[in-house]
């Protein structure tokens, strides 16, 4: 425990940046002081979800953060492709072995994909929530909305502030 405390403390001291040597796997990330990972690139809500915006669909999925408080993610109930989502507004649940939470979308849009992976393996989600733990995929209807989001120095500055309370 005492190593953790004072690794997490220098790595918030130091500022430290880890740059993928893999960038087609993983953008740029930055550790935070509670060890979750923040990835360059994306934007976040301040209910610790996550979004990717390429092209015409955004990504979204839990922060690390989130995923990290929540415990062993034992199932996720997500909604049907084709089905509406609104920004701040619940498009499913995850439940660990700790709690059950809803998921919020960031965004406003269609859903057009859902990552049924998922259902048979749940702990995706603790293992790789920016890459094989997301969500859903949306048409944005509204990509403006991205805008209120915050960026990946934001989210780590709220997150901090979070576990300082």
């Amino acid at each position: 425990m005492a190593l953790r405390l004072w690794a997490s403390s220098t790595a918030n001291a130091l500022r430290i940046s880890v740059a993928s040597s893999t960038a087609h796997l993983s953008p740029s990330y930055s550790l935070s002081r509670c060890f979750s990972t923040v990835v360059d690139g994306l934007k976040y809500a301040s209910s610790h979800e996550w979004v990717k915006h390429e092209g015409p669909v955004a990504t979204i999925g839990i922060t690390d953060h989130a995923q990290d408080h929540l415990g062993e993610v034992v199932f996720v109930d997500l909604p049907e492709p084709e089905g509406p989502v609104s920004q701040g507004k619940s498009f499913g649940a995850v439940e660990s072995v700790k709690a059950t939470s809803d998921i919020n979308s960031p965004i406003s849009g269609e859903i057009v994909e859902v990552n049924t992976k998922l259902s048979e393996t749940p702990g995706l989600i603790n293992k790789s929530p920016y890459e094989e733990g997301w969500m859903i995929k949306v048409k944005p209807s509204n990509p403006s909305e991205l805008q209120s989001l915050l960026g990946p120095k934001e989210y780590t500055k709220f997150c901090e502030e979070e576990e300082s309370h």
